[in-house]
């Protein structure tokens, strides 16, 4: 029920219904990004994953993410349910993911050379794009944020819960100052692109998708 109120909501802040959407779907295919998100949308299981994009929707716990975690696509997540429920809520979050995942393999970013590891004795070990990172971490659980203080740089994420794993979401100006320090391209066009990503869009986070 939830779903079809989703698609039926997102159908109609496009003023399209389901004849508009079938009407739309071959300039989808001609490369409009928007109709093509709207089309994909329409699954049940998509939108059902981006329902769950909410931070502080399920709660996690610090033994939750102890662990090696992989980068598997980008991350993204509302700061509220309300902003979630805005119409549009659930094109703008495949959008993002679709415009970062190009993003991300510009500046050398993949499951090989991107990982992080959680120890349950408060350390962390990890690679962003094949560089190396390690310190200290702790994890405020009423905020679902993780504070991870090493030699390179200091840096606040917000935790996550997903389907098959973890997501790891910034503020655009910490992503920034991450990717910055990490693959040494502080003046490249396209990290300073990321970083300004989610100041576009009011109470979104972004960042990345791990699995064990």
């Amino acid at each position: 029920m939830i779903t079809m109120a989703a698609a039926a909501i997102l159908m109609s802040s496009c003023g399209m219904g389901a004849q508009g959407n079938t009407a739309n779907s071959s300039n989808a295919a001609q490369g409009s990004v928007l109709g093509s998100i709207l089309s994909a949308s329409t699954d049940g299981q998509t939108i059902g994953n981006v329902l769950q994009s909410v931070l502080g929707l399920d709660k996690v716990t610090k033994a939750n993410l102890i662990g090696t975690w992989k980068y598997s696509q980008p991350g993204c997540a509302f700061t509220s349910k309300n902003l979630l429920a805005q119409a549009g809520g659930e094109a703008v979050a495949t959008s993002i993911k679709q415009k970062m995942s190009g993003y991300y393999s510009t500046v050398g970013i993949k499951s090989s050379n991107t990982q992080v590891t959680f120890n349950e004795n408060g350390t962390f070990t990890a690679k962003i794009a094949g560089k190396s990172w390690q310190g200290n971490w702790t994890f405020d659980e009423a905020n679902y944020k993780i504070t991870m203080q090493g030699i390179l740089l200091n840096v606040n994420c917000y935790a996550k819960m997903n389907s098959n794993g973890i997501g790891l979401l910034f503020e655009g100006k910490k992503l920034l100052t991450l990717l910055q320090t990490m693959t040494a391209l502080s003046g490249n066009q396209t990290v300073q692109t990321i970083g300004d990503l989610s100041k576009n869009y009011d109470g979104v986070r972004v960042g990345f998708d791990m699995t064990k």
